[in-house]
């Protein structure tokens, strides 16, 4: 069995400026997943830089209120929602609420450095 808890992963800032722990990562830890699992905050008021992966991405939203941008499109994002982020797409994301903004992010193929490109 493999669990992991929160606090006890190292919290770093990502290259979209969003405050990241990663849960799981096949690509680090000893586990079959087709998929990557990381946990993302973003604070009242700031927005992720542009960015785009190579696979697809899902957020589902913890906590707090957003704006999400993907390509041309944006939406408001709210706890209990799901986005679904293409490969490919410019996305970002904004904190539009007075709390922290908490989200899961579900990458496939796991995430790795070269399959990211901040713009």
């Amino acid at each position: 069995m493999f669990i992991r808890k929160l606090d006890r992963c190292k919290e770093i800032t990502a290259g979209d400026n969003t405050i990241l722990r990663e849960l799981f990562n096949p690509l680090k830890d000893d586990l079959y997943l087709r998929y990557s699992l990381a946990h993302a905050v973003v604070r009242p008021g700031d927005i992720t830089y542009p960015h785009k992966l190579t696979g697809s991405e899902v957020y589902y939203i913890l906590e707090g209120e957003g704006e999400m941008y993907i390509d041309d499109q944006t939406e408001k994002v709210f706890s209990g929602q799901a986005v679904y982020i293409p490969p490919n797409s410019v996305q970002k994301i904004k904190n539009i609420g007075l709390n922290d903004l908490k989200f899961l992010c579900l990458v496939d193929p796991p995430w790795k450095a070269e399959d990211e490109e901040i713009l």
